[in-house]
């Protein structure tokens, strides 16, 4: 036996889990689509309904979703979808030792929902990156700006339609208000 996974070991089940039902009947119109692999849920819901359900996911102690574990975006340029990115939240509760998975489509000309950095603290950095990387815009963020690339950068870079030879403009350096030297003498 190699240790590899065969195909007959991978399970995708299209059976509602428990979080899944009580998504669907908290939010009836908000869940689009759903399913579980390896007793993991994605639940996919529309835009509109992204904040309630999370605040629903943190407070609820039948989900107590404490911790935000990642938040990324795929671009699904070349996958001929109805939508052009879909946002993908994965949450843990410990309370419950559960995972959920939750997606939400969005459209090119439509690139915004609301931040979920006031339900999740650790959701701001996330949500910038976002922002920075693939213009994705958080609506209620208390910080939305750059934080890889420099402000004056024109572009996302991890679309898919981003030019791979695409020339910046040189700018000048900015002068550093505060540098950490911690200690040391530079």
């Amino acid at each position: 036996m190699s240790g590899s996974i065969s195909n007959s070991e991978i399970k995708v089940t299209r059976d509602a889990g428990e979080l899944t039902s009580l998504l669907k009947q908290k939010f009836p119109k908000a869940v689009l689509n759903f399913h579980a692999h390896r007793s993991d849920e994605t639940i996919v819901i529309e835009r509109d309904s992204l904040h309630s359900v999370c605040i629903f996911l943190h407070e609820d102690s039948r989900c107590a979703f404490e911790i935000m574990l990642d938040i990324t975006v795929v671009d699904l340029l070349e996958m001929n979808m109805n939508h052009r990115f879909e946002m993908v939240y994965h949450f843990k509760s410990l309370t419950h030792a559960s995972r959920i998975r939750i997606k939400v489509p969005l459209n090119e000309d439509d690139c915004r929902l609301a931040s979920i950095s006031n339900i999740w603290k650790s959701a701001d950095w996330y949500e910038r990156e976002c922002f920075d990387m693939f213009g994705i815009v958080f609506e209620g963020h208390p910080n939305l700006k750059r934080i890889l690339m420099y402000e004056e950068f024109e572009g996302h870079p991890l679309r898919k339609d981003y030019p791979i030879d695409k020339q910046q403009p040189l700018m000048e350096l900015k002068e550093i208000e505060e540098r950490h030297t911690y200690g040391r003498e530079l």
